[in-house]
């Protein structure tokens, strides 16, 4: 797959690269998102290590089986020519019905095709309860234009 924002980046096709990275994890489709991502990505998240796009639609899978009506927001934190680091914040809830917050940081670095070769997440979650929750769009599907998400930082 060829994407059309490639590096080297500038602040907006790095903001929309976040954008569209966003909106693809929002849609749970695990074959949709591993096409953004080289044959043979390196992932690590949290204390998972994967490579390749099987096994990084065999983690989303698993996870949103786990991880009901998940919403995730990202946003730009820095870029350089073909590195992205992006926060992110994501809410589901488990069979149980307990709701959780997840709190982020992402490294990504893309090949000159505009694929992800290389993704590093570290990731904190929290309980919380219904009442707290910050993200209501219809899921799955992307945040509503006017959602505020988490502020860029330029």
């Amino acid at each position: 797959m060829i994407t059309t924002i490639r590096p080297p980046f500038t602040f907006e096709t790095a903001t929309a690269k976040v954008r569209a990275a966003e909106d693809a994890w929002n849609s749970r489709d695990p074959q949709r998102v591993s096409l953004a991502y080289s044959p043979d990505s390196q992932w690590r998240n949290r204390d998972r290590f994967l490579s390749g796009r099987e096994q990084i639609q065999e983690f989303l899978t698993s996870k949103w089986e786990r991880e009901l009506d998940y919403r995730l927001i990202k946003s730009l934190w820095s870029f350089t020519d073909n590195r992205i680091a992006v926060r992110f914040q994501y809410e589901y809830h488990d069979t149980d019905g307990q709701w959780f917050r997840a709190y982020g940081n992402e490294l990504w670095e893309f090949d000159e095709a505009g694929l992800m070769r290389r993704r590093e997440a570290s990731i904190n979650e929290i309980h919380i309860d219904p009442s707290e929750r910050k993200f209501h769009w219809p899921a799955p599907g992307p945040r509503p234009a006017d959602h505020e998400g988490i502020p860029t930082v330029k």
